[in-house]
């Protein structure tokens, strides 16, 4: 049985601050001190991360012990007091801020902004339909910024938009996900539910992610074969990446409507086999044509 504060700090979402290594990679900035820099990154987001999920979890906990699932979170179900949780969420969020800090200023006010902008979130601003989802990716685009202009590295836009279009494609996938789940469980008591979804319906989630899906295959194609690209990193292969992207979006949307996956999008990577396989080949691949 896992440990009630490790389940409260979520480690399995750390997963997603691998963003931060994005500017490194594409970069081809390789070298100890500049991965060594980023791994800090990496470490600050898991901390700032953390202590956003439980304060997420404090201010929550009503609304957590009326739900059937929810309940079991370790502050709804009084395994971790909330005195313990409000004393974690600030030595995390002051252990983020060192060590972004320690790293460079740049570094360490895109975590203190993703910080201030994920209370803002928690409070009142994943009620807002549609800005909900983009500020679920302008967490992903900060963790990206870090990883570039708090390590000294420009970033590319080619880079920014085409993490824009995926991470919006995983937020309303996330969104969809969670009305599936309502409409499977026929759960009728909206305390039970993100408000936000009451303004959602699937038809409207569908377009937005045909869209977003559209936008991330062209983007990331039209990245591999721009003339800067190739005369950046002085080859054209780059466009043999395409298809594990284009299979990763197209497997991402068949988990989503066949096996009730997307409302984690951390959980929905690491369980399935052709997703883990798909990333870590893009990776390799990617690597080995930059180097």
């Amino acid at each position: 049985m896992t440990h009630p504060i490790i389940r409260l700090l979520r480690p399995h979402q750390y997963i997603k601050n691998g963003f931060v290594f994005l500017g490194p990679i594409f970069a081809v900035r390789w070298d100890v001190d500049t991965l060594g820099a980023g791994l800090l990154v990496f470490l600050a987001f898991c901390a700032a991360a953390s202590a956003i999920y439980v304060f997420n979890d404090l201010t929550d906990i009503e609304a957590d012990r009326a739900h059937p699932r929810k309940c079991k979170r370790p502050l709804a179900s009084g395994e971790v007091s909330a005195a313990s949780g409000w004393r974690l969420t600030v030595t995390l969020a002051i252990l983020a801020l060192i060590i972004s800090a320690s790293v460079s200023p740049w570094a360490g006010g895109l975590v203190a902004a993703y910080i201030a902008m994920n209370i803002g979130y928690t409070l009142s601003w994943k009620h807002i339909v549609v800005v909900d989802v983009f500020l679920i990716s302008t967490g992903f685009m900060l963790r990206i910024l870090a990883g570039t202009q708090g390590l000294g590295i420009t970033p590319s836009p080619w880079l920014l938009l085409c993490g824009l279009m995926v991470t919006l494609f995983l937020g309303f996938a996330k969104r969809r996900a969670e009305l599936l789940m309502i409409e499977d469980a026929d759960i009728q008591d909206t305390r039970l539910t993100r408000r936000v979804l009451d303004d959602y319906n699937p038809a409207m989630i569908e377009q937005f992610m045909a869209i977003t899906a559209a936008c991330t295959i062209l983007s990331y194609s039209l990245y591999t074969v721009s003339g800067a690209t190739i005369a950046r990193h002085d080859t054209a292969e780059l466009i043999y990446t395409v298809p594990f992207v284009v299979y990763g979006v197209f497997r991402y949307i068949f988990l989503l409507h066949r096996h009730g996956h997307g409302d984690d999008t951390a959980s929905t990577l690491t369980s399935d086999p052709h997703l883990l396989v798909t990333v870590a080949a893009w990776v390799g691949v990617t690597i080995f044509i930059l180097a």
